[in-house]
């Protein structure tokens, strides 16, 4: 049963039941059901919540199933075994069952009207004041596994079927609390092809420089992620025709002002076609968004160069175009910057900058060649002629399936060497 709240934001919910919203109990995660079960024979509320409810809605299948609950953290772990507590910023519970985490977070409390930035989000609340703590509408819903019914506090049901996007709340205000509304907000126009409504759309516009004052991983991984959902295309698009780009990742941002046939734009549109398929390592995505920039620099410094560039001047040209474009607000992990730095480089060892005709080429020892492969095949498929020297590869030994390692080779383990003795003249003295 639903009871009403002392909050005087409460609102009265909507209560859909399946044979209108037809989410079918075996898309559920059984894992997930298990916990909302185990939460309330102990006396605890529990809901599916967030984009696990979304995409059931949509007729997709969720990548995560969140819970949200009256449990706070210290009593879901007493709960269960397996959980583990995370987040400063933001406290709650992941339970693992094998490879597949369960997120569970306590129902929280917030002033939706504060104009403040959240850098603490652990004041807990009752059920409908976390509903209105939330980014979206399509985002505000809970999902009772047990009646089978969906919960609807902010309008997010007919939102969906309308399909449109707008924030739970004053659009502007929600998104100074937390920027980074804004990044979720472009992806889900991206992933969903959903019309933003009109107070949204001015706040994102207004809004759009409060969001380097976001935390650049938590942005770093939503661009990445994006990177590997199918829609990163559609997404860097509207990243760049909405402004929000450019204060993030301004060599990117130039690169699509000054750059009518996009090749970023193009590789993005390979890449959406693979990881549908098959998914491809960061480090594989991060290498193909760079190669152009890497590409037009080196071209740029070939027209004054009296000699050809060796593969040691391209390695140093790579590492600073990683640089000048993450620098200036994200902190790219030192390891993954390695690969990146030898993906792009390798780059020009598959192909020349000369475009000389590689006669037997050798396959390389390092360990990322096989991604640099990965990233040559994503450039044939927007230019064709480059092909052969993909073939030649092949020809020489190289298997497209070969398993893929970011981890050097391990070295030879030398034997003790044996001390000599003395000569037999320095015994003597």
């Amino acid at each position: 049963m639903l009871r009403r709240s002392p909050n005087p934001l409460y609102v009265q919910p909507k209560l859909y039941p399946v044979d209108e919203h037809q989410i079918s109990l075996d898309k559920v995660d059984a894992n997930a059901s298990y916990v909302i079960l185990k939460l309330r024979q102990a006396g605890y509320k529990a809901y599916l919540v967030g984009g696990g409810v979304r995409d059931l809605l949509l007729k997709q299948q969720p990548k995560d199933f969140d819970i949200s609950t009256s449990a706070k953290p210290e009593e879901i772990r007493s709960l269960f075994r397996n959980a583990i507590l995370i987040g400063r910023r933001f406290r709650l519970a992941h339970i693992r069952f094998g490879k597949n985490i369960i997120e569970v977070s306590t129902f929280r409390a917030g002033d939706p009207a504060q104009a403040d930035l959240i850098v603490r989000d652990n004041v807990w609340g009752t059920e409908e004041e976390d509903v209105l703590r939330r980014d979206f509408t399509i985002n505000g819903l809970f999902y009772d596994p047990e009646n089978e019914t969906v919960i609807d506090y902010v309008g997010g049901y007919p939102d969906l079927e309308k399909r449109i996007l707008r924030t739970i709340g004053q659009p502007d205000l929600r998104f100074i609390q937390d920027p980074v509304r804004m990044i979720r907000l472009i992806k889900f126009c991206a992933r969903f092809d959903l019309t933003i409504d009109k107070p949204t759309f001015e706040a994102l516009l207004g809004c759009k420089d409060e969001i380097i004052k976001s935390s650049s991983a938590r942005i770093l991984e939503e661009l990445l992620r994006m990177l590997e959902s199918g829609a990163a295309k559609p997404f860097f698009h509207l990243l760049h025709e909405y402004g929000l780009l450019k204060p993030l990742l301004p060599a990117l941002a130039s690169y699509f002002d000054n750059t009518p046939d996009n090749e970023i734009l193009a590789l993005l549109c390979e890449i959406d076609a693979q990881v549908r398929k098959k998914p491809l390592d960061r480090c594989v995505l991060i290498a193909a968004v760079l190669f152009p920039l890497l590409r037009h620099r080196l071209l740029q410094l070939a027209k004054k160069a009296t000699r050809p560039f060796h593969l040691g001047i391209i390695q140093d040209e790579a590492a600073r175009i990683i640089d000048a474009t993450f620098d200036s607000f994200f902190l790219l992990p030192r390891r993954i910057r390695g690969i990146v730095i030898s993906i792009l480089t390798s780059q020009f060892r598959i192909q020349p900058l000369d475009d000389k005709p590689l006669r037997h080429p050798r396959i390389p020892t390092d360990p990322s060649f096989a991604m640099a492969m990965q990233l040559f095949k994503l450039r044939a498929g927007i230019q064709p002629d480059l092909l052969p020297y993909y073939l030649v590869w092949t020809e020489a030994g190289f298997e497209e399936n070969a398993e893929i390692s970011d981890h050097p080779a391990p070295k030879r383990r030398r034997s003790p060497r044996k001390r000599r003795p003395p000569p037999t003249d320095l015994l003597r003295n």
